[in-house]
């Protein structure tokens, strides 16, 4: 499903991940069940691969993780968080157009 381009976040690694990361990442909170999250995944994947390394994808189960979903306002799912720079910059809730993600990442990269 996932390719090696995409870090698997929790509760124990995800501070570390986002201080760690140097420029923008997309913070895809999901769950198994959900299926406008597995609607969307494909998108994501594909906007990380095709920035070249500029934009990392990164997944939180929900499910697994529910501190860290409370912790960043998670209410429904997808939530897509932007993060650069260790900050979340900007979010979208729920399966959106892959054009609406494209602007947001133009415009924060």
């Amino acid at each position: 499903m996932a390719d090696s381009a995409t870090v698997h976040l929790t509760e124990q690694n995800f501070d570390e991940a986002l201080a760690a990361n140097q420029g923008l990442m997309m913070v895809d909170f999901w769950a198994e069940w959900c299926g406008p999250c597995r609607a969307i995944a494909p998108v994501l994947e594909e906007l990380a691969r095709a920035s070249a390394g500029r934009v990392t994808l990164a997944k939180v189960n929900v499910d697994e993780n529910p501190g860290l979903a409370a912790r960043h306002g998670v209410r429904s799912i997808p939530t897509i968080l932007f993060v650069k720079d260790g900050k979340v910059v900007d979010q979208v809730i729920g399966a959106v157009p892959r054009t609406q993600l494209q602007k947001k990442l133009d415009a924060l990269a």
